[in-house]
Parts: structure tokens; sequence; C-alpha cells
């Protein structure tokens, strides 16, 4: 995978690069945000992840992002000092798709790099991944954002879509509700909760499958995939 980091300081860049080339990752690395601005011309110029220091000497991090998340898809991952909450909050309502507070470890810097690019490789089928889910009679396709059930579309909103989608690409895994929030409505778990059951509810009704979401109390969510 390519991965844009960006970081004006050259020797922590310089030691993470040495690490994340260490585990197979093919960094460039940025020291400013016009820079990499730059460097993701043109559509995203082929990097699966950017990592987004927000201390850069020309213009704000946050600022940086959201440039970004006007031109490309590309997941962004925040990597910062600012621990504070709306700090983060402020990152993932620029559309930031996660956020990491130094001194971070290294292991977990990782996991979420792979977490990120799994969760939006759907989103371009010229990546390889799968154009379509099929979860028995349910299919939802990828590029299109269609559901249709036994071969019927079912009208799903833009949120209603990305919940089903999150769900749907690790069957009968729990997704914590904290982390759906972040993931479909980038934003934090704070007020946010009652619209997440609001849609899930709704999902059951339009697909008319009850039991597909299955509510893990205390916990969040998982789907359970129907028999074909």
């Amino acid at each position: 995978m390519r991965l844009l980091l960006v970081e004006d300081d050259n020797h922590v860049a310089a030691a993470l690069s040495a690490v994340l080339a260490r585990h197979g990752f093919h960094v460039t690395h940025a020291r400013s945000g016009e820079e990499a601005l730059q460097a993701l011309v043109p559509e995203g110029a082929g990097f699966g992840v950017v990592l987004l220091d927000l201390g850069l000497p020309d213009q704000d991090g946050y600022e940086v992002c959201g440039k970004i998340r006007k031109r490309t898809s590309i997941p962004v991952i925040m990597v910062t000092a600012r621990s504070d909450v709306r700090s983060r909050i402020h990152g993932l309502n620029l559309g930031a798709d996660d956020y990491v507070v130094k001194p971070y470890d290294t292991g977990e810097l990782l996991a979420r790099i792979h977490a990120v690019s799994r969760r939006t490789v759907h989103e371009d089928p010229a990546t390889g991944g799968e154009d379509a889910l099929l979860l028995g009679s349910v299919r939802i396709e990828l590029p299109t954002r269609q559901v249709s059930v036994d071969g019927t579309v079912v009208q799903l909103t833009r949120k209603e879509f990305d919940l089903l989608a999150l769900l749907a690409q690790r069957p009968g895994v729990v997704f914590r509700r904290e982390q759906i929030i972040s993931e479909v409505w980038r934003t934090s778990w704070e007020g946010t909760g009652r619209t997440l059951e609001v849609h899930v509810a709704s999902l059951r009704a339009k697909l008319r499958m009850p039991a597909l979401i299955e509510t893990v109390r205390g916990v969040g969510y998982r789907l359970v995939a129907p028999a074909a």
C-alpha cells in the first residue's frame, strides 16, 4: 500500500517511515500542507491512506483535511498531540476517518491503518475490492449503492445504506455503537445514539427482516446473514 505521511518533523517522519516500510508500506513524506495536497494530484495519486499531523508550518492540519476530503475519498488518519474531545470531534466532522493521539503505540497505529483501508476498499472497484455483498436474498451493490431483496430494489437513505454496508462487510462481528457512529456519521457518540437506533429500526422494516441486524445489549450491533 502507498501511504502519504504528512509530518513537518523530519526526525519523527524518518523513524515512522522506517517502521512503516518494514511492514510493507511505500511511504511518501510531505513536510507541509501544500506539499501534501500536491502529492495527491491527480485523483489521490494512488495513495491508500494519509497520515496527517495537525501542526504543519504553512496551514492548520484541519484545513488540509477539509481540502483532501473535497478532492478524494482516501482515508485520512489524524496524528496529533491534541487529545481533547472537542478536537477529535472537529477532526471527524471534517472527514477524518480516525484520530490517533501522540504518543501512540506503533502497533495500534498499524492496526488503525489496516482498519480504515479495509473499510474503504469497497468504495473503488479498481482497488480489487468486492463490487457487491451477497447475504442470502440480500444483495448490496457497492458501486451503485443499491440494495435489493429477492431481486426487488429497496430504497434506502444514504446513512441507511452506509450503516448496512458497514455491518455487511463483516457478518457476525459485533460493531460497537461508538464505532458505528464514528464511521457512518463522522462524529462522536454523544447525542447521536438515538439516531443510530432509529436507522437500525428503519433498515429492519424496509428490508422486512427484523432479525437481520441483531442488537448486542450494552455493546452494539451485528449483522446476522440470512440463509440463501
